[in-house]
C-alpha cells in the first residue's frame, strides 16, 4: 500500500532532523526535532516535490505564513489541506 500523506510528510521532516522516521511524533515542533531555518525551507521544497503542490510559505516571516509550521501534526494537516484542495 502506498504512503499516506502524514507518513510522507514525517519521512521528509526525519530525513530534515537526521533521525528515524519513528523518532517524529505529531506534538514535535520543527525546533524540538533540531530543525534550524535553512532545514525548513528544505523540507518545504522537498513537501512541494513530493506532493507537486505549492506551499504558501514566506521564509522570510514564516510567522506570517497561511501554512502552519507550529508542528508535526499542523504540517501534516496543511499539506492534507492542499493536496485535497489540487485534487478539487
Amino acid at each position: 500500500m502506498a504512503d499516506s500523506i502524514k507518513d510522507k510528510v514525517i519521512r521528509i521532516i526525519a530525513e530534515q532532523a537526521v533521525v528515524e522516521p519513528s523518532d517524529v511524533t505529531m506534538d514535535q515542533t520543527l525546533e524540538d526535532l533540531g530543525i534550524d531555518s535553512l532545514g525548513l525551507v528544505e523540507s518545504i521544497f522537498a513537501i512541494e516535490e513530493e506532493f507537486d503542490i505549492q506551499v504558501p510559505f514566506n521564509a522570510n516571516d514564516p510567522t506570517d505564513s497561511e501554512f502552519d509550521i507550529s508542528s508535526v501534526a499542523a504540517i501534516v494537516r496543511a499539506v492534507e489541506g492542499l493536496v485535497a484542495d489540487q485534487k478539487a
